[in-house]
């Protein structure tokens, strides 16, 4: 299935965001506000702003740096591929070992039995978005050493339920694995971490998706 470009905000602005995000420890991101005030000791109403961290966010970055500008993202398969389409053998190798260091390199990493990998598709033509949900599995045999091989079984999809099924069979299960070092390996690089959801013991991870 061919992977629509997505746009992502630049990564200065995701920054200021985030940092507003762990002003308080362990929040769920989609619940927080953020709120101004101003108390003058000679006035007795209370001036207040009222917004999240996202809209927070943008106005530090614009007062910084001048309004945010997106930029288009691709999966580190796709851009090496369009590296390699463009003969430039520094950034097909680039894309691909930086993906590689970001994922290994990522405090949630390796994933574990149990985790949850939610991909992402973004709207392409007639195809609306929708999203899959994999689970990792123990696939190690008695006598591996830890943490032995695991599996990533399909759980659920959105596509809907007048989707054909052998249009659902070709859109979704693709990254399922029977037996892997390393699950979800081949989601990072071909979906890319942009589109990923992984969720560990109830709590998000890493989270891709643009808020």
């Amino acid at each position: 299935m061919r992977r629509p470009i997505v746009r992502r905000t630049d990564p200065r602005l995701e920054i200021i965001r985030e940092t507003i995000e762990r002003l308080i420890p362990g929040s769920t991101p989609a619940f927080l506000g953020v709120q101004v005030t101003e108390k003058n000791p000679n006035r007795t109403a209370v001036n207040t702003w009222s917004g999240d961290p996202a809209g927070l966010a943008e106005k530090v970055f614009t007062a910084l740096y001048g309004r945010p500008r997106t930029e288009a993202v691709t999966s580190p398969l796709a851009q090496a591929e369009a590296a390699k389409r463009g003969r430039d053998l520094v950034a097909e190798v680039d894309s691909l070992t930086s993906a590689h260091d970001r994922l290994t390199g990522a405090p949630w990493y390796p994933a574990r039995p149990g985790d949850t990998v939610h991909v992402h598709y973004e709207q392409a033509g007639n195809t609306s978005a929708f999203g899959e949900t994999y689970i990792v599995g123990d696939a190690s045999e008695t006598g591996d050493t830890p943490p032995g091989l695991m599996s990533l079984i399909l759980l659920a999809h959105t596509l809907p339920a007048s989707t054909p099924e052998d249009h659902v069979k070709g859109m979704t299960g693709c990254f399922e694995a029977e037996a892997a070092d390393d699950p979800i390996y081949q989601a990072w690089f071909e979906a890319g971490p942009h589109r990923l959801t992984i969720v560990r013991d109830g709590r998000v991870v890493h989270n891709g998706g643009g808020r």
